[in-house]
C-alpha cells in the first residue's frame, strides 16, 4: 500500500565534525608545545590529588596549568589554585565534557607558555568515553577502592585510553583489590596501555608518573604523529 512517505539512508558520521574540530585544536596545542593529558575516572579516583602531588613535584621545572570539570562547584579548583594555574569547567549537570568548554577553559587560563595541560574530566566512567578533547594522552585513574573488575564492566573507558594508573595503593592492605587481576583485565580490553601504580598521599609512584609523562611529550612533538588523532573509543 502507498503511504506517501519515502525513506532516506543518510550514512554519515555525525560527530565528523567534532573530531575534525579535536585534530585541528590538537595540531594547535603541538605548534604551541602544549602536550595535553585528559584525566577520566569514576568520582574519588583521586584526579584532584594526583594533580596536587605533579604540581608539587615540578615545581620550578615545568609550567603546567589545569582545566577542572565539574558537574558543580569549584572546589577542585580551590584545591589545586594554590600549586598551578587553574581554571573551573562547569557542565551544570553534563556528564563529560567537550571540546568547547575546554576552549572557553583555554582562554580564562590566559597562559601562553604551557608546557602541560591536564583536564580533569568528570568523574565518570561512560559519557568521556566518545567525547575528543584534542589531547594527545588520554589517562585513565582506577582506585584501589573501585575494584579490580572495573575495566571488563566498562570497556570503552579504557580502550579509549593510552595509559592507566592505578591510584591510593596505600589503601591496598585494607581493600580486596588485585593489583595484577585489575592490569590483566585492562590489558584484555587495551592491550597496548601503559600501566603506573602509585599513592598521591604518600607520594609512591609519582616521580614515575612525571618522569612518564615528560617521556610521553618528547616523543610525540618529536614524532609528527603527534598531530593525530591518538583516540580510538
Amino acid at each position: 500500500m502507498e503511504t506517501g512517505f519515502k525513506r532516506v539512508v543518510v550514512r554519515r558520521d555525525v560527530m565528523a565534525e567534532a573530531k575534525a574540530d579535536a585534530v585541528a585544536q590538537r595540531a594547535q596545542f603541538t605548534r604551541d608545545g602544549v602536550f595535553v593529558v585528559n584525566l577520566v575516572s569514576s568520582p574519588g579516583a583521586g584526579k584532584t590529588a594526583l594533580l596536587e602531588a605533579t604540581a608539587k613535584h615540578w615545581q620550578g621545572r615545568f609550567r603546567m596549568a589545569v582545566l577542572v570539570g565539574d558537574l558543580e562547584t569549584e572546589r577542585d579548583a580551590e584545591r589545586l589554585a594554590p600549586f598551578t594555574a587553574v581554571a573551573q569547567l562547569t557542565t551544570g549537570g553534563a556528564c563529560h565534557l567537550q571540546l568547547s568548554l575546554v576552549q572557553r577553559g583555554l582562554a580564562a587560563l590566559d597562559q601562553p607558555d604551557i608546557e602541560f595541560l591536564f583536564i580533569e574530566n568528570v568523574g565518570n566512567l561512560v559519557c568521556p568515553a566518545g567525547h575528543d578533547l584534542a589531547e594527545h594522552l588520554r589517562v585513565a585513574l582506577l582506585s584501589v577502592t573501585d575494584g579490580d573488575d572495573k575495566p571488563g564492566k566498562y570497556p570503552k573507558i579504557f580502550r579509549s585510553c593510552q595509559a592507566l594508573v592505578i591510584s591510593k595503593t596505600d589503601l591496598l592492605p585494607y581493600v580486596p583489590f588485585r593489583v595484577d587481576a585489575a592490569i590483566a583485565d585492562a590489558r584484555m580490553v587495551q592491550p597496548d596501555l601503559d600501566v603506573l601504580t602509585l599513592s598521591s598521599l604518600q607520594g609512591d609512584g609519582i616521580a614515575a608518573w612525571c618522569e612518564f609523562l615528560e617521556r610521553r611529550r618528547d616523543a610525540c612533538f618529536a614524532d609528527s604523529n603527534g598531530l593525530n588523532d591518538p583516540v580510538s573509543a
